[in-house]
């Protein structure tokens, strides 16, 4: 009966131990790339959703109303300004026909919507946090209901620039109190610098919306008739 010798044994556990070696550096290479894969979705998420929401919001934005003329519809308003109820500057205002229509809640469609960056609760967090402020009820007389939402974290800055047909418009307010505009613009260019070690040279998140306005004007419509 033939048996293995010391040396066919010595040679077969070698080879064993080289395949058991590089099926382990191949198993731990697609743990390292399933990590990694993780890891960028996860971090892809939170500013895919900001900026869904970002855009469907500025995708329905409602004619704005001013004056004593405004019901259920307000002032468009980019650049840092105040909005009643949120104590940081935001980076706009806008009404838009967003809001979730519900049994429960006696609020119509639309709603009055900032976007304002906040220092983070985390004092060792890196940037701000991006929220989205709603306002349902916007017949209410006293202080607004405000509904925070966190959007993103970890941002540098947000900036929204709008389209007046010939240029870009760092600011924009229907109200006529910071610029002369009383429409919507024709587009709106959202910027979004994320914070972070390469954040000066990093690419920023950028979107443009078209707005599909609706010019209002002072002159009234006559008509003559006759036989």
């Amino acid at each position: 009966m033939h048996a293995f010798t010391l040396i066919e044994m010595v040679l077969a556990i070698g080879v064993a131990a080289m395949v058991l070696i590089a099926v382990n550096t191949a198993l731990f290479a697609s743990l390292r790339l399933r990590d990694a894969t993780t890891n960028v979705v996860d971090a892809a998420t939170p500013i895919d959703q900001a900026v869904t929401f970002i855009r469907r919001d500025l995708q329905c934005v409602v004619t704005p109303t001013n004056g004593t003329s405004k019901v259920l519809s307000g002032s468009f308003r980019v650049g840092s300004v105040s909005s009643a109820g949120v104590p940081e500057p935001v980076a706009i205002e806008m009404f838009t026909a967003t809001g979730a229509l519900s049994a429960n809640a006696p609020w119509g469609d639309i709603q009055r919507v900032t976007y304002e960056l906040k220092q983070p609760t985390d004092r060792n967090a890196v940037g701000r946090d991006l929220y989205r402020s709603v306002v349902r009820n916007l017949l209410t007389l006293t202080t607004p209901d405000v509904q925070d939402q966190l959007m993103l974290s970890g941002v540098q800055n947000i900036k929204f620039t709008c389209f007046d047909g010939a240029q870009w418009q760092e600011t924009w307010d229907t109200t006529g109190v910071t610029s002369t505009y009383t429409n919507l613009p024709l587009a709106v260019r959202v910027d979004i610098q994320m914070a972070g070690n390469n954040a000066a040279t990093a690419t920023p998140i950028e979107m443009v919306v078209p707005i599909d306005a609706q010019t209002r004007t002072n002159a009234t419509i006559t008509t003559t008739g006759g036989n």
